[in-house]
């Protein structure tokens, strides 16, 4: 009997040992799961279900002097689709039943006809699509994720997205636009597809504009592909990009634009620039290019006028670099506007130098008012040796040649003063003395004229004005600092002889503006052909300040080989009509008394 009885027991204990061991063996695994390898388990379930997307942190807006946006982001996408759901069988669609319409039924749309679907909507052919999934899974047969468009506007946008394809997915990509088209197109500069700052102010001050990329994650269905409500992660915080403020007008901008472009075409020119500088500051209100490119297409004209020559094409200056020169004679006690030299056609220096002017004279009892008139070589240089070769080339790196302007420009060439007096050769000595023989920038050009304008005192050459960060702070980029270059006297002085130039001189029916005084230049320089020689056309320009009696405006006009009229002539019309503009757009008060008079000849 007691036998008996002692079966049942065992079993219970049997069976509550296996039962003990089983639920052992469970607590070990989930041990195992939740704890020892739950990192490695948890990421390895992440690498399935869930996906890594970048926050975008917007670039900032490039703003004109009066707040005008000339560059801002707005909202593109990316459009991607998963190469391994494509494969994995037709896409289902619930659609109206032919045989009751208050009833759906499931319909299985095969692979080629959404491919065919998709690719009508982003441009692409049904073929380039599967090429796109099959290389992808060719390269990784788990591949994920590939794209099949980028930068697709927001109509695009919502047309696939209708089409519901579960493995398709867009992602927002903000996108660079400039609403003013070619309006200050070849500073403002464009950015790649990618993203990337290549030209320009974008490229130039990306560190203001630049925003900073976060990070997000999400979960999806391993069956469709679609994000899991909720499962949302932000990994890092995105940073929008500050705003930069420029000095540059835009409505201005566009009228100097139009002026420069008519008059290339007029006149059958390569290229022109034009700058519209303030004097007493050294802020640039307009800065024209010709050809002009247009941010939202620059592929749309070529590479080499896809930036801004004023910054970055040196050229030899010619004639209207006599006004340096003059400046430096007069600051060194060596000349003033009535001083007198005698000057033949022709002027054999006795280092070996042959100097010419551009047209025939016989010996001629010049001014230095006069030597400008008539834009005389060798009266400059007779003038011009006076001063020391080292002390000219002093003035020269004070007036900011040979140097970067403090604006730093994407490509900004420093010009070239070949080294200075001790490599100069015996020509070069005297054709640095009017123009030839060194090369300067159009900006350049145009802040000796500043520093002319403003009583010898050279301001910062400024075209951006702060960045504006995303926080509502402003830091201000440009410097309100100027520099002594030559004596306020000297200045006067020579802004005077430049008075006479602009009201004797051969173009002064062509540039007159009624009402102001007016001080300026004219060139007409040689080009430099690469190969140690000169090209056929010439570099003619014009660079000048009004109102002459208290500077406001300094304007400066180059223009490349005008073959309708290869003379200052071409030049003229442009300074005259831009200088006009501007006086009448700030409402500049007239001159009053009118200019002194100085002698042409002694």
């Amino acid at each position: 009997m007691n036998r008996v009885s002692r079966r049942p027991v065992r079993r219970v204990v049997a069976a509550g040992l296996a039962l003990v061991l089983m639920v052992g063996w469970f607590v070990i695994r989930l041990v195992d799961i939740q704890v020892v390898r739950a990192a490695e388990l948890n990421a390895a379930s992440e690498d399935v279900r869930s996906r890594v997307a970048t926050i975008y942190g917007e670039r900032g807006e490039i703003l004109d002097a009066n707040g005008i946006v000339l560059a801002d982001s707005v909202m593109r996408y990316d459009i991607a689709l998963s190469p391994k759901q494509a494969m994995l069988g037709p896409v289902v669609r619930e659609q109206p039943d032919p045989a009751d319409a208050s009833k759906t039924v499931d319909v299985e749309v095969p692979l080629e006809q959404v491919l065919s679907e998709l690719g009508a909507v982003i441009g692409r052919s049904p073929e380039e699509l599967r090429g796109v999934i099959d290389a992808s899974l060719e390269e990784d047969p788990d591949s994920d994720f590939a794209y099949v468009a980028k930068l697709v506007d927001t109509e695009t946008y919502e047309k696939v997205e209708a089409l519901d394809i579960p493995w398709v997915v867009p992602y927002e990509h903000p996108s660079r636009r400039y609403p003013n088209g070619a309006v200050a197109g070849n500073l403002l500069g464009f950015m790649d597809p990618d993203g990337l700052a290549v030209a320009g102010l974008e490229y130039s001050e990306d560190a203001c504009l630049a925003g900073e990329n976060g990070q997000r994650t999400w979960l999806h269905s391993l069956k469709d592909w679609v994000e899991i409500p909720g499962s949302e992660r932000v990994l890092s915080e995105a940073r929008q990009g500050g705003d930069l403020q420029l000095t540059i007008d835009a409505d201005l901008q566009y009228f100097v634009q139009h002026v420069a472009a008519a008059q290339v075409q007029a006149t059958g020119a390569q290229w022109a620039t034009v700058s519209v500088m303030e004097a007493k500051t050294g802020r640039l209100l307009a800065v024209a290019d010709v050809p002009t490119v247009d941010p939202n297409s620059p592929s749309a004209v070529d590479s080499d006028d896809r930036g801004s020559r004023a910054f970055t094409a040196p050229f030899e200056p010619g004639s209207t670099f006599k006004t340096l020169t003059s400046a430096s004679v007069i600051d060194a006690g060596k000349g003033d506007p009535t001083a007198g030299v005698t000057a033949d056609y022709q002027y054999l220096p006795s280092n070996g130098a042959d100097i010419t002017d551009s047209h025939g004279h016989g010996p001629t009892n010049y001014t230095m008012t006069g030597m400008l008139i008539d834009s005389s070589n060798t009266a400059m240089s007779l003038f011009g040796e006076r001063v020391s070769d080292e002390q000219r080339y002093e003035d020269m790196l004070d007036f900011g040649l040979g140097s970067v302007s403090e604006v730093g420009f994407a490509g900004e060439a420093s010009g070239d003063l070949h080294g200075g007096p001790e490599a100069w050769d015996a020509q070069t000595k005297y054709a640095t003395m009017f123009g030839q023989g060194l090369s300067t920038t159009a900006i350049q050009i145009a802040s000796v004229y500043q520093t002319i304008a403003n009583g010898g005192v050279r301001m910062p050459v400024t075209l951006v004005e702060g960045c504006r960060t995303a926080d509502g702070a402003v830091t201000d980029v440009a410097s309100t600092e100027g520099s002594r270059v030559v004596s306020e006297k000297a200045a006067d002085q020579t802004a005077q002889m430049l008075e006479q130039v602009y009201l004797e001189g051969w173009l002064a029916d062509d540039w007159e503006i009624p009402g102001y005084r007016v001080a300026a230049k004219t060139g007409t320089a040689q080009v430099a052909d690469g190969n140690g020689g000169y090209q056929s056309g010439h570099l003619v320009s014009v660079s000048g300040f009004a109102p002459a009696d208290d500077p406001e405006f300094v304007v400066s006009v180059s223009i490349m080989d005008p073959v309708k009229m290869n003379s200052s002539a071409a030049s003229a019309p442009v300074f005259q009509q831009v200088m006009s503009q501007v006086l009448k757009k700030y409402r500049t008060i007239p001159s009053g008394a009118p200019a002194p008079e100085l002698p042409a000849t002694w």
